[in-house]
């Protein structure tokens, strides 16, 4: 038995945050997610001793929108290393994650790795070194969540695909900063595939499981990142992984975590465990109401912190 009965925390959370689940708004700028229905809620744990404990609605799938940037800038350190921060910064944004004014006025050098612009210039650093981007990143999320038959939502990726110029605009003002190598479309359209993978909260915790074990996949026992690109990761998780609400989620939560529009909020408990929600009702942020308010809970019912 564990020490703690994670199963009961995760099923009193549940009911405690059901009435948040209509406060949000489902992102309407992608009219793929427009459509998704907000009354739905999964939250799901996966502990580093291989442990797995869900509560909701935990087969039902989504995609996982921005939370993929964790595993671009995963496999760009990989290919990387140091190298990758001539391209990209370390610093928390405190603007919209995606403004272009910042990347403006810093010369095409995105602020992190979690923002729009520094995931399109990760994505573009990894698009120059794999020949099949696309085809690895599904790989990667297939061997480490232990489920092959992960899947991308192509009507979602066609649906960010066509409202894509903000990003757009992103990459070619990068380009022009020289901070740029590939075709921007060919990047884009590589990124969004990335936005609409599919899993559930069950999978995103196991896939996501290493940034716990010191960038170990327990599930394999193979070594995904150093100990100290795990911890540099995490730290950067930290500061920027909510955009411009990472300073209330580290005060309210006390994770690392990184959030998409799908609703989706990943965070990571360092030599304990993953864990993972999902609610698509998102607060101005475009983060969580739900999601965000479960952790919050799991927080304080867990005494837990990385302070």
């Amino acid at each position: 038995m564990p020490e703690v009965d994670y199963q009961a925390v995760l099923n009193e959370i549940t009911t405690e945050v059901k009435p948040l689940l209509t406060t949000g708004k489902v992102a309407d700028y992608i009219p793929a997610l427009a459509e998704i229905d907000a009354d739905q809620f999964s939250i799901a744990i996966h502990t580093t001793s291989g442990e797995t404990y869900c509560a909701g609605d935990c087969t039902a799938r989504f995609t996982i929108q921005s939370v993929s940037k964790v595993m671009t800038l995963t496999l760009a350190l990989q290919r990387y290393g140091d190298e990758l921060w001539q391209r990209v910064g370390k610093e928390p944004s405190g603007t919209a994650f995606n403004s272009l004014t910042q990347l403006e006025f810093e010369q095409g050098i995105p602020r992190n790795p979690f923002i729009n612009a520094g995931a399109i210039v990760t994505c573009d650093a990894l698009y120059s070194r794999l020949s099949a981007p696309i085809h690895s990143m599904l790989e990667s999320f297939r061997q480490l969540s232990g489920n092959s038959s992960v899947v991308i939502d192509k009507k979602v990726a066609n649906s960010e695909y066509e409202f894509r110029h903000r990003n757009a605009a992103m990459g070619h003002l990068m380009k022009s900063f020289g901070n740029f190598n590939n075709e921007v479309d060919d990047v884009l359209w590589a990124y969004f595939n990335f936005c609409a993978i599919e899993l559930n909260c069950i999978e995103l915790a196991k896939a996501y499981n290493f940034l716990a074990n010191q960038g170990i996949a327990n599930s394999s026992g193979d070594r995904v990142l150093s100990a100290r690109q795990n911890k540099q990761l995490n730290s950067l998780l930290f500061t920027s992984g909510l955009y411009d609400a990472a300073g209330d989620f580290g005060y309210r939560v006390g994770m690392p975590g990184k959030s998409g529009v799908s609703g989706t909020v990943l965070a990571v408990l360092p030599n304990k465990f993953t864990v993972a929600v999902w609610a698509p009702g998102l607060n101005s942020f475009g983060n969580s109401v739900a999601g965000i308010a479960a952790l919050e809970r799991l927080s304080q019912k867990l005494d837990i912190s990385i302070f």
